[in-house]
């Protein structure tokens, strides 16, 4: 992990434009119907499936949190169809687990975790039984691997100081503080700001208004399915 935001690989190849992220998934909403908020549900969806696996697994959060990344940053650049998310997920874990130098996991360790978690946490969601081995995820694992090694191609148009301005915005307007002068004192892009405000607004939006096992069966059941 770089030690300077400024040059890490992440700015310098995961900084994305909202309109290069959105070409990506429009694909996805116009062929399967989602909406969009269907789809940031989903994205949640997975997210907990990741941290489920993560801490049956006993994994460091550092390492749930890198797959976790991994997941949305394949996801950003292909579309739902190319691989299975039930597959895309243990498969984040399993690289992110040696990156962040964990320790390895054991083959079938990795898909009993996998069958065992599903079952009893997300059969609302996921009612059959895991269908993938461990061949798969190794398959899975080498074309993650190759599209977190080949992203060279991003727009630079945004940093983690704009989303760290903008939750400081909000927390201003919640506890009522005033530091308009503060903010206007600052070098950064107040229109970039503003709309960065309205994402992070509408996810807790969402988050508020979303039962997830009332509502996620259906909306898997629109996603792109993979070709078999």
């Amino acid at each position: 992990m770089a030690g300077n935001f400024w040059r890490s690989s992440h700015y310098s190849q995961w900084v994305m434009d909202r309109q290069d992220i959105l070409k990506v998934r429009n694909q996805d909403l116009q062929s399967s119907k989602l909406t969009e908020s269907e789809y940031q549900k989903i994205m949640i969806f997975f997210a907990n499936v990741i941290q489920s696996l993560g801490e049956s697994l006993k994994m460091r959060q550092q390492v749930i949190a890198t797959a976790t990344v991994y997941f949305k940053r394949f996801y950003a650049k292909h579309s739902l169809k190319s691989v299975d998310p039930f597959l895309l997920a243990p498969t984040s874990l399993f690289l992110a687990s040696k990156v962040e130098e964990f320790g390895v996991i054991s083959n079938n360790r990795i898909i009993g975790t996998c069958q065992s978690v599903l079952k009893s946490k997300f059969s609302f969601a996921y009612p059959q039984e895991y269908q993938y081995k461990i061949n798969q995820v190794l398959e899975c694992e080498f074309l993650l691997l190759e599209v977190m090694v080949r992203r060279r191609d991003s727009m630079v148009t945004g940093s983690v100081c704009s989303v760290v301005v903008a939750g400081l915005q909000i927390a201003c307007v919640i506890h009522k503080r005033d530091f308009k002068g503060w903010f206007a004192e600052l070098n950064v892009d107040m229109d970039k700001i503003s709309e960065i405000t309205r994402q992070i607004l509408a996810l807790y939006d969402l988050w508020q208004n979303y039962d997830e096992k009332q509502e996620i069966l259906a909306i898997l059941n629109k996603m792109p399915k993979t070709k078999t």
